[in-house]
């Protein structure tokens, strides 16, 4: 089976990798906003960003942290102006967007692609937030994600957790 990458993972690799940003060890909040030319401020209030700034909520936990962090990457990838002077239909739109990003920021396909999942699904889910440092739900979420995007094509699913490993 030939792997197929989506626009956005493509483009989450070449970002990640014209940084040096290669491994998951290296998805890190402090590694990467210096090397984009972001200032990454911790502050305990909601997570933003504005122009170069990221603001990350300091009484998360570093895994939330990291999950922020690329939210608000994907805010500044791809959206310009002030979004609350936006109609709430294109806020939510670029929410929507946003997280999109995060979830494949947080656990890029490139990444995801270089290790063997376990077959068991909760397993794997677990081997996803040790590894890529997210918590549960999220890993939960990027692994469904993942496999309905490359491996189902919509019949399969009751069977998905047989495909896990395969690549």
């Amino acid at each position: 089976m030939m792997f197929v990458y989506t626009h956005l993972e493509d483009y989450i690799r070449d970002l990640f990798t014209s940084i040096g940003v290669n491994k998951p060890k290296q998805l890190d909040p402090r590694i990467i906003a210096p090397r984009l030319g972001f200032t990454l401020i911790y502050v305990p209030c909601d997570s933003v960003s504005y122009d170069n700034i990221i603001c990350l909520d300091s009484r998360l936990s570093v895994e939330r942290q990291w999950e922020e962090f690329c939210h608000e990457l994907g805010h500044v990838s791809s959206h310009s102006g002030n979004q609350t002077k936006t109609h709430f239909l294109f806020r939510e739109y670029q929410e929507w967007k946003a997280n999109n990003f995060a979830l494949q920021a947080c656990v890029p396909t490139f990444m995801l692609n270089q290790i063997q999942l376990p077959l068991n699904e909760e397993i794997a889910i677990n081997e996803i937030q040790l590894l890529f440092n997210v918590d549960y739900d999220f890993a939960k979420k990027r692994l469904n994600h993942y496999l309905n995007n490359h491996f189902f094509d919509g019949y399969s699913l009751p069977e998905r957790s047989n495909y896990i490993g395969l690549r």
